[in-house]
Parts: structure tokens; sequence; C-alpha cells
């Protein structure tokens, strides 16, 4: 008896339950997708406090702290909770006579937490130098150099995080480009068809033929010299947008013109609701999955589309700060030799992507509660 009734409350639940509801219920028993928003939103969080979680000026430069290897944060001292790290002293190697730097055991460095360092803006609003870790007492070499140096002397952690912010959000603002342009030009020629489906149409298959790599050189090109980052920065996202809509709009155009013949879509039009309404309302909800896996393989296509384009040269420049443009220090075998640590700039772009990938299809599946 009491199963009979845990059974019928559980279907009356699922029976008085919102479509958001139904959604996150059946999101929630795709265990890697979870995963993976927590990872989204984790690389997202990153990307908002990212001036905050960096150490040091990610632009600072300095040639005694070249290829600094990559160091730890000792958490005791003498059996109590002291964070410090070890001072760096210069040899000099007798065969390469390059300067190497390893830790000093005789000097400790105290590890503080929320402690001051250079000048930024948090949130891009409030004018702060408080930052997550710092070091006392330490000379200019003196650091808490997590992931190492680049050849120039500048910390690749920081340089890393700073990177998180730009590559997430020329994506985030790409895709919400594309997004738009897909359902707006997509909606419009499936619903009214004729003359305007076939122009929409021809449109789409001229962008699509146009090869990527030649267009973005000369695209990059003709971006002048004199530009500032930030110009730069929104150029680069029109461009990959502009270019990443078609196959949203093909979609949503096949699905329109399957839907517009459908009874409630008529009866929509004979209770005079508006072409906005019945678009909004009545037909994007009805294969909202469809959208919402478009958009989340689109995310992570942007993403690499910035990144390989920084990585060869077309996208960002110095001294703007991107995956891509760090991955540019990791493409000379010689220097990998010497500072393997610089291919860690690969791993969030991994990560990243993946966990894109698997949130798409816990979402797509989410969405069709009844399928």
């Amino acid at each position: 008896m009491t199963a009979t009734l845990h059974s019928a409350g559980a279907e009356d639940r699922f029976a008085e339950a919102t479509q958001l509801q139904l959604t996150w219920w059946r999101f929630k028993r795709h265990k890697l997708a979870l995963v993976s928003l927590f990872m989204v939103a984790f690389f997202y969080l990153v990307a908002l406090l990212a001036d905050f979680l960096a150490i040091n000026d990610p632009h600072a430069t300095d040639a005694r702290r070249s290829f600094i290897p990559p160091q730890g944060i000792h958490l005791f001292d003498n059996g109590r909770l002291s964070p410090h790290i070890f001072a760096l002293q210069g040899k000099r190697d007798p065969r390469t006579f390059k300067l190497a730097y390893t830790p000093d055991p005789t000097r400790k460095l105290p590890v503080r937490f929320f402690a001051r360092g250079y000048d930024y803006h948090f949130l891009g609003l409030i004018p702060t130098n408080i930052h997550i870790l710092g070091v006392e007492g330490g000379q200019a070499v003196d650091g808490i150099f997590l992931l190492g140096t680049d050849q120039l002397g500048r910390d690749l952690y920081s340089r890393l995080v700073v990177a998180t912010r730009i590559s997430l959000t020329i994506g985030l603002a790409g895709v919400t480009v594309s997004l738009l342009l897909g359902v707006l030009l997509g909606g419009i020629s499936g619903l009214y068809g004729g003359f305007v489906d076939t122009a929409i149409q021809r449109v789409i298959e001229m962008v699509r033929s146009i090869p990527t790599i030649p267009l973005w050189m000369g695209l990059a090109a003709a971006l002048p010299n004199t530009w500032s980052v930030i110009q730069v920065y929104f150029a680069i996202t029109l461009i990959i947008s502009l270019f990443g809509w078609t196959e949203l709009a093909r979609v949503v155009r096949g699905r329109f013109l399957a839907l517009r013949e459908e009874d409630f879509v008529i009866a929509a039009e004979l209770a005079g609701a508006s072409q906005l309404r019945i678009v909004f309302r009545h037909m994007l909800p009805s294969f909202a999955s469809h959208v919402i896996a478009a958009t989340s393989l689109a995310l992570p296509a942007m993403i690499i589309s910035e990144t390989s384009l920084s990585f060869l040269g077309l996208g960002l420049r110095a001294p703007a700060i991107s995956w891509g443009i760090l991955l540019q220090d990791a493409q000379n075998v010689q220097v990998l030799a010497t500072a393997p640590w610089l291919l860690i700039a690969a791993v969030p772009v991994i990560l990243v992507i993946l966990a894109f990938n698997f949130l798409g299809d816990g979402l797509r599946d989410a969405a069709d509660p009844y399928g």
C-alpha cells in the first residue's frame, strides 16, 4: 500500500512539474554532464576573478627569472602550519653557461593569503591590488611560480589565468552573435519560404564555400597594426561569429519547414497570434534540444577557432594574452627541451572542450524529457 502511494505521488509530481523542472531532473541523472557543468562553471569563475587569482603581473618581464621551473608551496614547517616557499638561487651550468635557478633550503619565504601585488580593477570596476597569494621578504627574482616562467621571465600561472578570461569570453560572445543570427535568419527562411528562403540559402552556401584559412589570413592582414587589443578582440569575435551561424541557421530552417504546417501553429495563427509569438512561444520551444545541441557544439568550436588563430599569429597579438598566444611559446622544440612546462597551456583547452561536449550531450537529452 505504501509503495502504491509513493508511486502515485511520484506520478503526480511529474505530472505537475514544469518543463524546466523536468529538464533539470533528467539532467541530474547524467553524471558526466553534471560534472562537466561544474567544470565549465569553475573555468568561468576563474575568468571572472582572473586578476585576483593571478599572483604576479602577467605582463612583467625579468631576464633573471627566465625559465624558472614550477615551484611548490610547502604547507608545514617543523610540524606546524606555515605556508612558505624556498627562495631561489642561481647557478651557472658549466656546459651551457646558462643560469639555472634552484630552491635554496636555507631561505624560507612566508606565503600570505590576500596579499598586495600589482594594481587592477576587481570585476573591471573596483581599483585594488589584493591578490589571493603573495610572498613576503623576497628579492626581485623571488616569487611564487606555481607553473614556472617563460623565456622572458613572465609567470606562466598568472598568464594562464588571465588568458582563460579572454579565450572564454571570445567564445561566449561569438556564440551569442552566431545564435542570434542563426535563429533569426534560419527562422525567417523556414517560416516565409519562397524568394526569401532562396536568397538566405544562397547566402549560406556562399559563406560556407569560402575557405576559412585563406580568409582568416586575409582578414588578419587587413587589421591595422595600430589597433588596440580591445579593437582586435572585438574584430576577431565578429569575424568568428559571422562565419559560424550557417549550420545553426540550416537546422532552424529545417525544423521551421516541418513545424509551420503543424496543427498547433495553424491554431495559433487562427487565434490571431503574431508571427514573433508563434516563433518564440510555440515553434522554438518544440525543438529546444536541437538548438542546445548546436550551441553546445558551437561554443568549443569558437574557442578552438580563437586558439588556432592566435597560435598561427592570425588572431590576437601580444600584449594580449590568450591560450593560443601561450601555445605559441610551446611550438619551438628547443624551447620545450629546456622548459617542458610551457605545454601546460594546452591542458585547459582540452578540459574545456571535453566539458562543453559532455555538457551539450546532457543538455540535449534533458531538453526532451519524454524522448
